[in-house]
């Protein structure tokens, strides 16, 4: 059974008053449905655009926000509104979070066993000394995002130009150095100079970047002369050694001399002392002496000839005594006569 349609009338057989026959099936939309759809539409839009006009900018983020391509502010963390359709355009920018670019190395994976990649960097790390020498020298800069605003819009290869400002900075800091220094003692200068003259190029560059730290990692001689510049340094460390040997004895010996001096000169004081003291009181007795024989020439004669014998005679236990004429006396016993044996 065939579908008609529900406007088709019946053909006449003669001219009547009836329309022009249909030769097909005539449709209308009802306005309702028209109007569904108009609604679904504008339902959808809205829907795309309310989900594209809420963001979140994170805790270390800040956004910055374009309206119709012009800078209009910029955003802290949190959920904030845009306009849709491209009215805003918003860049979220880590501002919060320090970056690092590694030169004359690169690091594979940092874990509590760091690896690194074997590949050669030498056209970074190969720098040039004030002394026309050369020094293998890898460092990291460290940097973070201060002004976002600047930073989108002044550099193209933020990247890139931190890299190219921090070799150009380094190979001139150390070109004014010699290679003893840059491998000894003037690490701190160099990364202090290298710090400071950065930052005044991304100043002067508009960057809205501020460095961190400029860190030097290993420096080293090149590979082919290594060798022969820790022979060197052995030696100066061994001469650095025997100078500080030599300053420790010399602390050590100048002191013992000058005390061993001191006690010298005291003794010699002290003698001088006890000797003058000896001395006049040899002459007092003297003195004293010479008025008493003034006096009595005999008696202090005798006197003073008894007191020598005693002090002679004093010391000796056995003594013979020869008379003239008279042969050889009996052995005396010279304490029974001194009074001193019993």
């Amino acid at each position: 059974m065939a579908w008609e349609p529900y406007d088709k009338q019946p053909a006449s057989n003669g001219g009547g008053s009836g329309g022009p026959a249909s030769d097909g099936p005539d449709f209308e939309l009802p306005a309702n449905l028209l109007g569904w759809v108009f609604l679904g539409l504008v339902g959808v839009l809205l829907l795309v655009s309310g989900r594209s006009a809420f963001y979140t900018v994170e805790a270390e983020e800040q956004a910055v926000v374009l309206r119709l391509g012009a800078f209009s502010e910029i955003r802290e963390p949190g959920f904030h509104f845009k306009l849709p359709f491209g009215i805003d355009t918003v860049r979220k920018f880590a501002t919060r979070r320090v970056h690092k670019e590694e030169f004359g190395f690169r690091t594979l994976k940092a874990a509590a066993r760091t690896e690194y990649s074997q590949q050669s960097f030498d056209d970074e790390s190969l720098v040039l000394t004030g002394d026309l020498n050369v020094a293998d020298v890898e460092w990291i800069v460290q940097y973070r995002i201060q002004d976002p605003k600047a930073f989108w819009f002044h550099l193209d290869e933020p990247e890139q130009t931190v890299r190219d400002v921090s070799e150009s900075v380094v190979r001139m800091v150390i070109g004014n150095r010699s290679v003893d220094e840059v491998l000894t003692v003037g690490r701190s200068r160099i990364e202090s100079e290298a710090f400071e003259t950065m930052q005044k190029v991304l100043n002067d560059y508009d960057s809205g970047l501020k460095v961190v730290a400029v860190q030097l990692q290993n420096v080293t001689p090149p590979e082919p002369v290594q060798g022969s510049f820790n022979d060197v340094n052995r030696a100066e460390q061994d001469r650095e050694k025997l100078e500080n040997e030599a300053l420790a004895k010399k602390n050590r010996e100048i002191p013992k001399a000058r005390g061993e001096a001191k006690r010298a000169i005291d003794r010699a004081k002290g003698y001088e002392v006890d000797r003058v003291n000896a001395a006049r009181g040899e002459t007092s007795r003297f003195l004293a002496l010479l008025g008493e024989y003034k006096k009595a020439p005999e008696v202090t004669r005798a006197r003073i000839y008894l007191e020598s014998m005693r002090k002679v005679m004093g010391s000796v236990d056995d003594l013979t005594v020869l008379e003239q004429g008279s042969g050889v006396l009996p052995i005396l016993d010279v304490n029974k006569l001194s009074g001193g044996g019993k």
